[in-house]
């Protein structure tokens, strides 16, 4: 009866309320602990003839991390105190500094943000002029609007009820196969199960790393810190990385998504230069001998090393925890979880009547939740990356910079569970706030404006899109040969680079920019 409910599951359409759209161009709807809400569009002290105003360019110039100023609603706002105790992390507000970032603000915080934070930053105005707003942008507008309109952005907590007792039922049949079973064959089982478990997991704790199931931002941070103790995984080392990952998607120097030298490089253009500098995890990168030699073998090692990519989250959450717990919430809750997380796993393991069985349990349940992180990579890898920073005009703007830089995966309903919101990865990097269970609706409007203003092999499109498609979604094998096609040209170029006199390889794009040969 659950898996039927899971397969079946009427798709939601609207909140308990629908609320009609402002006629006063001075109030907008925002949301709020889930529920959509009026408000007005600025608050804070109102335009006089002494307000400061500035001009893009004047605002563009504070663009670090020790200077920070943005934009939101044609107000200027220096949030440079404010860097180190965003609670998302350091890198969306260093990587959004100087920069117009109306979209992303509202897209990311609740209209309580606007209300008790936003105004203390409060610096001035924007000249009359200097904000255009484009035409594809004002129709993204419209859809957060009318997305809010129907109260889509209110969790059903009836699907979370249901998945619950699902993740209670893999987990507990993978214990009982695993625990209260003697043969060999019912063991590996329990260890499949714990995989599908660890993987369908994730997706609860991505929808509460974004504050995305109570809409509380602590009682979501609690929840999944909590849920350490069944999933090994910091939700505070997540945060900082996932957050930056969507405002700097594919940026060579600022998405930690993408920054995996020296084992693999999704394209080219990360070994264009001698070496550049990793403002996530500051360090200098370069592809050196060892680099080399394993990105030119990528393509053939990718997938194998994803059954093993759940141990580098362990480790990448360990570090973070130890040595930076002042830079996240919960972090001794989170520890304490992941202590029980491998007391209780290896407890199950050494459970087994052989060595052999206990290895065999520990590692085919870690490779079975290696699709996890496929799903992950799959939706970026293959798509637009770029050196420097987005949002500077009409052309990499938030909304064109997503279609960019994300696809999505073509899945029918009925297996909307198994890819856990993942395959709707264009709408969630839109709308990160918005419940898993109505990105589908969400799709069908995104598409309609894509559609409207980049339909697929206008000139448009293939100036702004390298494929000629502004909405990719390929199928899951589909979006998987992709992906692997983009890691084999990458290892191919890694092949083919050049020692810099720097003792760095690099590829022929970087002869090529530089008018070399």
């Amino acid at each position: 009866m659950l898996i039927a409910q899971l397969l079946l599951d009427k798709e939601s359409g609207t909140g308990s309320t629908i609320i009609e759209l402002p006629a006063d161009s001075t109030a907008t709807l925002r949301e709020d602990w889930g529920k959509s809400t009026m408000a007005p569009v600025h608050i804070g002290r109102a335009k006089t003839t002494s307000s400061p105003i500035y001009t893009l360019a004047e605002v563009a110039k504070h663009c670090t991390r020790e200077d920070a100023w943005i934009i939101i609603d044609e107000r200027v706002y220096d949030v440079t105190r404010f860097v180190d105790r965003h609670p998302g992390g350091v890198g969306p507000l260093v990587n959004l500094a100087g920069k117009e970032c109306t979209d992303v603000f509202a897209n990311y915080h609740a209209a309580r943000v606007y209300e008790k934070m936003l105004p203390a930053f409060l610096i001035g105005e924007m000249a009359p002029g200097e904000i255009v707003v484009w035409p594809h942008v004002a129709d993204f507008r419209r859809v957060r609007l009318e997305l809010l309109r129907r109260g889509l952005f209110e969790t059903d907590m009836h699907f979370y009820a249901k998945m619950a007792a699902w993740h209670a039922a893999l987990f507990l049949s993978s214990l009982y196969l695993s625990l209260g079973c003697t043969s060999c064959t019912a063991h590996m089982s329990g260890a499949v199960l714990m995989g599908v478990f660890w993987q369908q997991l994730a997706g609860i704790g991505h929808d509460l790393g974004h504050s995305g199931v109570t809409h509380d931002f602590h009682r979501d941070h609690r929840i999944g810190s909590t849920l350490s103790a069944l999933m090994g995984l910091s939700v505070g080392w997540w945060k900082s990385d996932h957050n930056t990952h969507h405002v700097a998607c594919n940026a060579i120097e600022h998405d930690p998504n993408i920054q995996h030298m020296p084992m693999l490089a999704i394209s080219p253009k990360i070994f264009s230069r001698p070496k550049w500098w990793d403002t996530y995890h500051r360090k200098w990168v370069g592809m050196d001998d060892v680099a080399r030699l394993l990105v030119s073998y990528q393509h053939l090692f990718f997938y194998p090393l994803m059954a093993l990519g759940r141990w580098n989250l362990y480790v990448q959450g360990l570090i973070y925890l130890l040595t930076q717990p002042d830079k996240t919430h919960y972090p001794k809750t989170e520890l304490a979880g992941i202590a029980v997380f491998f007391s209780w796993v290896f407890a199950t393991a050494w459970s087994m009547p052989t060595w052999a069985q206990a290895v065999s349990w520990v590692m085919v349940s870690h490779a079975v939740a290696g699709v996890l992180h496929v799903q992950i990579v799959l939706s970026h890898w293959s798509m637009h990356a770029y050196a420097g920073r987005a949002y500077t005009g009409p052309d990499d703007e938030w909304y064109i910079t997503t279609m960019r830089t994300t696809m999505n995966v073509s899945t029918p309903k009925w297996l909307d569970f198994v890819h856990i919101g993942l395959q709707f990865q264009v709408e969630h990097h839109l709308f990160p706030r918005l419940p898993r269970h109505n990105l589908r609706e969400a799709r069908t409007m995104v598409k309609e404006v894509v559609e409207k203003h980049f339909p697929a092999g206008s000139p448009e499109c293939k100036r702004l899109f390298p494929n000629g498609i502004a909405y990719h979604e390929p199928g899951f094998f589909e979006g998987n040969l992709e992906m692997w096609r983009t890691l084999k040209l990458t290892a191919l170029a890694a092949r083919s680079a050049k020692k810099g006199e720097h003792g760095f390889w690099q590829s022929a794009l970087w002869d090529g920019m530089n008018c070399a040969g």
